[in-house]
């Protein structure tokens, strides 16, 4: 009966890890269609999330029935519930990417305003803080879990700098305004995802240790 209650969480496991491959793909192509300016990566990121969306449920479905049949106890209780909330920032980083490809679709209509630098590198390190993430869930790493917390500063910091520059844009030259807001709109939708990485670190750490560290590395 473990056995099989093990093979039924490697199965989730795997879930999850096909799910974040999907969300950063979709973080990839969505900035690619900004940088090449090419609306086909935009589209193929909202047909990419409906597999996300449909994975998603599946995953709901299954720890619901776990949760039912098993009635878990102690850590495999935190781990099931730690599976259902990153199943749901998953699906939130999808939703922000499909933000981003749908504003990438307006500033593909228009001049660019900028050399595009900092929203790929928030992409890359957004993209990588999803992998780690999921990585130190899958091999217990709390150790890893942390270092996505600290990635998180990063962007955070890129977003700001991104906006101070796009302010000067706007206040020098009105014209430049809504692509600029649509920038800092790509930079925030970054910014929430790598958010949604730091809340499965998080998770990873409580299901490791036992301690909840939400709300001590952010604001």
């Amino acid at each position: 009966m473990e056995r099989h209650f093990d093979e039924e969480l490697k199965n989730l496991k795997q879930r999850l890890l096909h799910m974040g491959d999907l969300a950063q793909e979709m973080i990839g192509l969505s900035i690619k269609a900004l940088v090449d300016r090419n609306e086909a990566y935009a589209k193929e990121v909202f047909n990419i999330e409906q597999r996300v969306n449909h994975l998603e449920i599946e995953i709901e479905e299954e720890v619901l029935r776990l949760f039912a049949i098993r009635q878990p106890a102690a850590k495999d209780l935190r781990l099931l519930t730690a599976i259902l909330k990153i199943n749901n920032d998953l699906e939130r980083v999808a939703d922000q990417a499909v933000n981003v490809a749908e504003t990438s679709q307006f500033l593909l209509k228009e001049p660019l305003l900028k050399p595009l630098i900092d929203i790929p590198h928030m992409a890359m390190l957004a993209q990588r803080m999803i992998k780690n993430s999921l990585a130190a869930f899958v091999n217990h790493d709390p150790v890893l879990a942390q270092e996505v917390c600290q990635d998180d500063d990063e962007v955070d910091r890129l977003k700001d700098q991104l906006f101070r520059e796009l302010l000067t844009f706007m206040m020098e030259n009105p014209r430049s305004i809504t692509r600029a807001v649509d920038l800092i709109l790509i930079s925030r939708n970054l910014e929430r995802i790598a958010d949604h990485a730091t809340n499965i670190s998080e998770d990873v750490i409580f299901i490791e240790e036992g301690k909840n560290i939400k709300h001590h590395l952010q604001d």
